[in-house]
């Protein structure tokens, strides 16, 4: 129930910051309706998938667990490095050389921070047994007091947004705001994972934290590629 509640509301929210800030990038981005709803469609795609792509490769049933893995949680890390890719692959199906990454940044941050939401609600994603005072109990998992790490991301997506959102107004970093996104994304998260029960899957890191350690050289020679030809 909470997790197609809050992904709906989070795309609501996205939507609707799409539309305030698509101005900032409207002289640069000059698509099509037909384009735009393509890569839109594209990205939401892969973004599903990968995001669901653990847990359909995990499961002991598929038959059986389908409705489960559909309208359960996913991996926000996967998931935006599909929905990454979906975009790429739909700008190259239909021939769009231009920069996009800025127009999603702000909207894809607040479409996750109001997400992570559900997941709070939904007792899934929780930390590790913690004193602090601002612990949570999560009675559908015991009675420990527990880092909120669901809180934790909803509060880094949505600063991200805030600053990404000032970045983009002052032309700072122009062209490569995703890639800062995500780059910073990738550091809170190899951090918090050490605050989530994960299996420690080698080397004493989570298999998250070793799918980062491959990701952010990619994405920072990604942004070198652009930085070498004057992309922006």
């Amino acid at each position: 129930m909470y997790y197609p509640l809050f992904t709906l509301l989070g795309c609501i929210a996205g939507a609707v910051a799409s539309k305030y800030t698509s101005k900032y990038t409207a002289d640069r981005i000059n698509l099509s309706a037909p384009d735009k709803v393509f890569i839109l469609l594209s990205g939401f795609c892969l973004a599903i998938i990968f995001a669901k792509l653990p847990f359909v490769l995990l499961s002991q049933d598929l038959l059986h667990n389908a409705g489960s893995i559909l309208f359960s949680g996913k991996t926000v890390l996967l998931g935006l490095v599909g929905g990454y890719l979906g975009v790429e692959l739909g700008k190259w199906v239909r021939g769009v050389k231009t920069k996009t990454g800025d127009t999603f940044a702000v909207p894809v941050a607040i479409a996750i921070g109001v997400g992570r939401l559900g997941c709070f609600f939904g007792g899934c994603c929780y930390g590790v047994e913690t004193r602090l005072p601002w612990g949570v109990v999560f009675p559908r998992v015991d009675q420990l007091s527990r880092h909120p790490n669901q809180l934790y991301e909803a509060a880094f997506h949505l600063l991200m947004a805030g600053l990404l959102f000032w970045m983009l107004k002052n032309g700072v970093l122009k062209g490569q705001l995703i890639k800062v996104y995500f780059l910073a994304y990738f550091g809170f998260r190899f951090l918090t994972e050490f605050l989530r029960p994960e299996i420690d899957w080698a080397g004493g890191l989570s298999a998250y934290q070793w799918a980062i350690i491959v990701l952010v050289p990619i994405f920072i020679s990604l942004w070198y590629r652009d930085t070498r030809s004057g992309v922006t």
